[in-house]
């Protein structure tokens, strides 16, 4: 016998991985580890990249010189601290990395803060 299938036309419910800081105070480990993650997003140039590389769906760092107008050791230092965050992930190609956000991350920002 199959299993027993239901179909509905609601949207599928996104379950908060903790609760919002405004829900809960943080503990120390959570607070630490979100001011890594913020410290990350401090840098205007990062905060670009992680708006390009989300919006595009993916990027390769061959692509990210010329929007953010600059060179490709630069480049190569932002989306390493974004990675390092967890907010990027990439998959070497060849010579290049092609980078995309990490949904669970992006969702867990969101959560957080209240969104």
């Amino acid at each position: 016998m199959a299993p027993r299938t239901t179909t509905t036309d609601a949207p599928p419910q996104v379950v908060a991985c903790c609760p919002a800081i405004t829900d809960a105070a943080l503990d120390e480990h959570e607070a630490s580890d979100l001011a890594g993650v913020f410290a990350a997003l401090g840098d205007p140039v990062r905060l670009r990249l992680l708006s390009i590389v989300a919006t595009e769906g993916e990027v390769c760092s061959c692509n990210l010189e010329a929007p953010l107008a600059k060179s490709q050791p630069t480049v190569s230092h932002h989306t390493r601290v974004l990675a390092e965050a967890g907010l990027i992930e990439g998959e070497k190609r060849g010579r290049w990395v092609w980078w995309r956000v990490v949904p669970a991350q992006m969702e867990r920002l969101r959560s957080l803060l209240g969104g």
